[in-house]
């Protein structure tokens, strides 16, 4: 049975366990599904919330509202209707929240962050900006590091605050950090602060940099002493081109360099490039290649379509604009490997594997609730000789999905001793078909690899090594909003959020956009440049 067809069968047989409410009392809207509809965005001169109507127009999808006072805005949400709408098909219901939201009886999103008692997703990444500081001056960045004129760079006991905020978080306290900028890496307790994030049980901490200082290995394996996992390595393409044009630099033999480092030290990187159309978009075959042939150090790609968080002229963006349906099409046209139609599902795709996770084990377990149009993905499984196949290839992963979900609900309300987990597991064998598999992937391997994509401790490194688990490469397109194609209804949503010193946690697109609570947040706990001249003067030195 194809993929299409289980996405037909879904929507005519499957029961999507849709809550009504959040942990704390807020109605829960479900997402409106199919063109056109109304939603709520903002205008991106004046960031009031206004109506705005999505629709279904050759073949595309466009956005389009009206601001009282500044006019009429329009902008394309997606260049392939048909693969819009099955990205709706596949969601399974949202979460619930948090059931100790820093603002309980919000009224207004994306007003009123905290998170509040309206958000339905827990955190699953969260951020840490240690610093607006960097070693280089990107003309694509949305923290405008050393333009802002003042320096935000939070305290240990700051950071301690942001941190102990996230593992305080309920039912799902935060496991995953990223601490981000700026350059993280340049902040002068930086390996205090992986350290630091070890000791308060974070399981997983990442950071998100250009890699510059990665470039030293006695640095690299300090961070990995420190309990860095994974690199969010900043990777625009793979050649000097590209860099000069993305970031004012030839970069590239410096980020080979920093993979290399990296591999040596143990640790793995997920390469993030920004998509920029007609800058760097024609290398997002190479990209994956490059990805491919360094298999054993990097685990995953997440492409950004570039987010317009300046002001920007109609033309501009129109000519700019980059949507995820531009990713999928680019993908097969420069690789191949992934069709759009039968191989892209959106990341709150997997949320009931997570839920099964967690019934089997009786402790709540990050689960991904993103809004489908925030992020689209699929995992490749790469063989010895590094021949990539998609996932979808040799496992019906609509049916599966399904039945995971199905399994979830009967194994949360029974006892856990009724049930094996083994005997669990092994119900989704006939989903697995072994003859179209790579080679050496037999379906016990498969459940094995599973469980190392959840859990560090059968992922990467010797469990890989022992063949317990197969080398996966995870690729996705996350498309943060900006103020032209802002949907409160995906803020509402989020799953990645930020801490800040004041105690509080905001999603992205909020923090970043829209409201923009970055820059209050940075104001609130900075001090002006001309009080820190020394900190400043030492951005320029560090890499």
């Amino acid at each position: 049975m194809s993929t299409s067809t289980f996405a037909a069968a879904k929507r005519e047989t499957f029961e999507i366990l849709q809550p009504a409410a959040t942990y704390t009392g807020s109605p829960i809207r479900s997402i409106p599904k199919g063109l056109p509809k109304m939603t709520l965005s903002l205008c991106p001169e004046c960031t009031r919330k206004i109506e705005a109507v999505l629709f279904e127009e050759n073949g595309k999808v466009y956005m389009e509202k009206t601001c009282p006072e500044h006019g009429h805005y329009r902008d394309v949400i997606y260049s392939d209707a048909k693969l819009y709408l099955k990205m709706e098909e596949w969601t399974f219901g949202d979460g619930r929240g948090v059931s100790n939201p820093a603002v309980p009886n919000a009224t207004e999103c994306p007003d009123q962050c905290g998170l509040c008692s309206m958000h339905t997703s827990h955190t699953v990444l969260a951020n840490v900006d240690l610093t607006n500081r960097c070693n280089l001056t990107c003309p694509v960045c949305f923290a405008n590091a050393n333009t802002a004129g003042y320096l935000y760079e939070p305290t240990l006991e700051q950071v301690r605050l942001m941190l102990q905020t996230l593992r305080n978080q309920q039912p799902v306290a935060g496991r995953i950090v990223q601490f981000s900028g700026g350059e993280p890496t340049i902040h002068p307790n930086f390996l205090e602060i992986l350290a630091m994030a070890r000791d308060m049980g974070f399981t997983q901490i990442q950071i998100a940099s250009n890699g510059l200082k990665l470039t030293d290995p006695e640095f690299a394996y300090a961070c990995k002493e420190a309990g860095l996992h994974t690199i969010y390595l900043q990777f625009d393409g793979v050649s000097d081109d590209i860099y000069l044009r993305t970031r004012g630099e030839r970069l590239i033999e410096k980020k080979l360099q920093a993979i290399d480092n990296v591999r040596k030290a143990g640790m793995k990187i997920c390469f993030v490039p920004t998509i920029v159309k007609g800058i760097n978009d024609h290398q997002i075959g190479d990209i994956i290649r490059l990805a491919i042939d360094n298999i054993d150090v990097v685990s995953a790609i997440s492409f950004q379509p570039v987010s317009f968080c300046g002001r920007i002229s109609k033309a501009e963006l129109e000519a700019k604009r980059f949507t995820q349906a531009d990713f999928a099409q680019a993908v097969i046209d420069q690789t191949g490997i992934c069709r759009p139609m039968e191989d892209w599902f959106p990341l709150s795709f997997v949320a009931p594997f997570s839920k099964l996770v967690a019934a089997l084990r009786g402790v709540p377990t990050p689960t991904l609730t993103p809004h489908p149009h925030c992020s689209m993905g699929t995992y490749l499984f790469v063989d010895k000789k590094k021949r990539a196949t998609p996932i979808t290839r040799f496992v019906d992963v609509g049916a599966m999905l399904q039945e995971i979900d199905m399994l979830s609900r009967k194994t949360g309300v029974m006892h856990v001793k009724l049930w094996s987990k083994i005997k669990v597991w092994n119900s989704l064998r006939k989903h697995f078909h072994e003859d179209r598999a790579p080679e050496g992937l037999t379906f016990e391997r498969f459940l094995q690899t599973l469980q190392g994509l959840l859990d560090k401790r059968y992922g990467r490194g010797e469990m890989e090594a022992k063949e317990f688990t197969y080398k996966t490469l995870m690729v996705a397109s996350m498309h943060f909003m900006d103020s032209y194609n802002y949907d409160v209804e995906r803020v509402k949503r989020c799953v990645i959020h930020y801490a800040a010193p004041d105690g509080r946690l905001y999603p992205f697109c909020a923090y970043n956009a829209g409201p923009t609570f970055r820059e209050k947040i940075e104001r609130q706990f900075s001090t002006p440049l001309d009080q820190q001249p020394e900190l400043v003067k030492l951005a320029g030195m560090a890499s």
